[in-house]
């Protein structure tokens, strides 16, 4: 790899070459390196998020968030690189026995996972502390998901943030119009418009809402609490839940989705990653 080292001078010398202004090195260079250190913007256009649930070392999808309806999918790494190879452009994983049980069980399956690919990864499932959620932000994940951690102590959003800016994904599970925790077991008695709105202003760079009255039965979306919650916004919203066809897909982004994390109907091969980008 080669390591360039340029100078103020050399900078402002090519920005008059090709602009025909003369320029202040000091305000150009102070323009590139912002530019450059500036965060990776989420989701510049809409995205199809292929999403790998690991329990017990393998992929996994519920049924309305229930454990003990889980249908097993095979090996995460060999998933995760099956929908490299199809084209996906960020992947979706959860540690559903971090979820559950409040600490992280599938770390090895994240870890080759983040090693093998060259994709924008964002993790959710079992991560409590911010020492944890820089941890792993400092090892390549792109992005980590807050769900109870946020609730419980609002703060840790900006925390995270300050270290790693445009990182923190906070997760909004909502059953029966509440927000939910601990592995959708535990309602917070949130509105889930209302509390993207204050995580917003806590620093999150995305809101992750999930549907889990629809989650996991290819049953269909519902737009309208999507909706709610992309309304209370300015940040990037990411939808998931209940996802069957591609016009649930298409539905979702009409909502002003950003993205949308689909797990069943890609696993029972209800539409292929390819179709679903196109649509």
């Amino acid at each position: 790899m080669l390591n360039l080292v340029v100078t103020e001078g050399a900078i402002a010398r090519t920005y008059i070459r090709y602009t025909g202004r003369s320029a202040d090195p000091r305000r150009e260079v102070g323009t590139l390196l912002s530019a450059r250190d500036a965060p990776k913007r989420m989701f510049p256009s809409f995205e199809v998020i292929p999403a790998v649930d690991m329990q017990g070392g393998q992929v996994v999808q519920l049924v309305g968030g229930e454990r003990g309806t889980e249908k097993a999918y095979g090996d995460p790494v060999e998933a995760a690189r099956r929908w490299v190879e199809a084209g996906a452009e960020t992947l979706h994983l959860v540690d559903l026995d971090g979820a559950f049980e409040g600490e992280r069980a599938n770390a090895p399956a994240v870890e080759a996972i983040v090693e093998s690919v060259d994709i924008d990864v964002q993790l959710g499932g079992g991560i409590r502390a911010a020492d944890d959620a820089v941890g792993l932000l400092d090892a390549g994940v792109d992005r980590v998901i807050l769900g109870t951690a946020a609730v419980e102590t609002p703060e840790i959003v900006g925390a995270i943030s300050g270290q790693h800016p445009d990182s923190v994904m906070v997760s909004l599970d909502a059953k029966d119009g509440e927000v939910v925790v601990s592995g959708w077991t535990e309602g917070t008695g949130l509105d889930p418009a209302e509390a993207a709105a204050r995580y917003e202003a806590e620093g999150a760079g995305a809101i992750l809402f999930t549907d889990v009255d629809v989650e996991g039965q290819l049953g269909g979306i519902r737009s309208e609490p999507v909706a709610r919650v992309v309304d209370a916004v300015d940040i990037p919203v990411v939808a998931s839940g209940g996802v069957s066809t591609l016009s649930d897909i298409r539905a979702l982004r009409e909502t002003g989705a950003a993205a949308v994390v689909v797990g069943t109907a890609l696993y029972e091969g209800r539409f292929t990653l390819e179709a679903a980008m196109d649509a």
